[in-house]
């Protein structure tokens, strides 16, 4: 049984990564229902909060059908990540988690997300003010390093352990590889098979298929896994891949009234969510990963992504459902 201290999430736990204009309420949702143990809120800027900035505020929204769920949070200054953990830990989600990976240059030129991978010692400094601050769990998620002469996680994971964080998820990569190239879990492996290691080790990126979670389960031993984009458009990613850990068979994929339906529900929340104006135009990134590899969606996604009134919308999805559903009998 994975445990981040009293909070007990199976045998091996399938994590949604925190992406930021993705993982919200309505995405989190479908996630949770197709088999997802641990969700995460995007991530928030510190400065953001302590500053009541309407769009980080809105980000600590969280409910009761999402747990166990954690808030991640992002900064460099100390005052603002102790007066943000202050405010997470009021909203009452499971874990704090701290940002150590976004590699985006927004971020990271304020020292923030995998900036800070540049000075090891500022985040040691920072994580263990929070720990100390926090009533909650605390977590982190970063990269190998900053580049390829800074890969020193291992070490790196000591030292977050040492200070009290309860987990760590690694993305396989450096900040200066971004999202580029395949995945390197060999020091994720590393980390895990340290014989000083006794927090839970969940790694992250490229998982984009039950069979390869399974060989990097039994390779490096892992905790569980974090999933990010595969999950994007494509919720099924969790269950398909607990069924094939549990059974050596994969399940098919979804058919398409499926895909329609995960379509329609997540606008609708998105828009319960958010409101109607920015839940239709947000709900608009996702058309193209619900109904990839369709021949001629082109011509009904032309229509999703500029269309703005919902009742049309769910006519547009109704007559995709119509329109493929004699062609796909069997699960795409």
């Amino acid at each position: 049984m994975v445990r981040i201290k009293d909070l007990e999430l199976g045998e091996f736990p399938l994590l949604l990564a925190p992406m930021e204009d993705v993982s919200d309420p309505p995405f989190r949702f479908l996630c949770k229902e197709h088999g997802c143990d641990m969700l995460y809120t995007e991530f928030i800027s510190v400065e953001g909060l302590i500053r009541d900035a309407e769009k980080s505020i809105q980000k600590l929204d969280i409910y009761d059908s999402e747990r166990p769920i954690g808030i991640q949070i992002f900064g460099a200054e100390l005052d603002s990540m102790l007066q943000a953990t202050d405010i997470v830990v009021e909203a009452k989600p499971e874990l704090l988690d701290i940002n150590y990976g976004c590699p985006v240059k927004k971020v990271v030129c304020k020292e923030a997300g995998a900036g800070i991978l540049k000075d090891i010692p500022k985040m040691i400094r920072l994580t263990e003010a929070v720990v100390k601050r926090s009533t909650i769990p605390v977590t982190v998620k970063t990269r190998l390093g900053w580049d390829d002469q800074s890969k020193h996680i291992v070490e790196v994971a000591e030292r977050l352990q040492d200070i009290g964080i309860a987990a760590i998820s690694i993305h396989a990569r450096t900040r200066s590889q971004m999202y580029k190239g395949e995945a390197d879990w060999t020091l994720v492996g590393e980390v895990k098979n340290n014989s000083r290691m006794r927090i839970p080790v969940f790694g992250n990126g490229d998982i984009d298929s039950p069979e390869k979670a399974k060989l990097y389960k039994e390779r490096y031993g892992v905790d569980g896994i974090m999933i990010g984009r595969a999950s994007i458009g494509y919720p099924w990613i969790f269950r398909e891949i607990k069924h094939y850990l549990a059974t050596g068979s994969l399940l098919p994929g979804p058919t398409i009234a499926e895909r329609v339906e995960a379509a329609r529900r997540h606008l609708a929340h998105s828009i319960v969510w958010k409101g109607e104006k920015l839940g239709v135009q947000e709900m608009r990134r996702h058309y193209t990963n619900y109904f990839r590899s369709l021949e001629g969606i082109k011509h009904f996604r032309a229509f999703l992504v500029t269309e703005s009134d919902p009742a049309v919308l769910y006519d547009i999805l109704e007559q995709i459902g119509n329109h493929y559903a004699p062609q796909f009998l069997e699960p795409v």
